[in-house]
């Protein structure tokens, strides 16, 4: 939406632009609009590199989250497949022998 804003501004300033030079400087326009007119366009031209400057960032931010959305995914099936192991893994207070361990050792394996 900003985009839109600048390029309808933009567009507005550069038809103010043309009609000050299509009509000649020294008839109906005064050396302050002429130089109102410049800075205007001076500061158009920065706002379009700062926005300009801003989408590139936000880019590059964008990207980072993609990124930390899918390590944190794989983070996450790691950490429920540890702990689903680590809950087989518990003997049940009725097989505490040396037996019932190594059943679930291999059924681990």
């Amino acid at each position: 939406e900003l985009e839109n804003q600048l390029t309808a501004k933009s567009e507005t300033l550069d038809e103010l632009q043309q009609s000050l030079a299509s009509n000649g400087s020294a008839e109906q326009t005064s050396e302050a609009q002429t130089l109102r007119i410049t800075e205007l366009c001076e500061m158009k031209d920065s706002i379009v590199n700062q926005v300009a400057q801003l989408k590139a960032s936000m880019e590059s931010i964008l990207e980072q989250w993609r990124a930390y959305d899918e390590i944190y995914a794989e983070v996450s099936l790691m950490t429920t497949r540890y702990l689903y192991c680590i809950d087989q893994c518990k003997p049940s207070e009725e097989e505490v022998s040396l037996e019932a361990l190594k059943k679930q050792v291999k059924t681990l394996q």
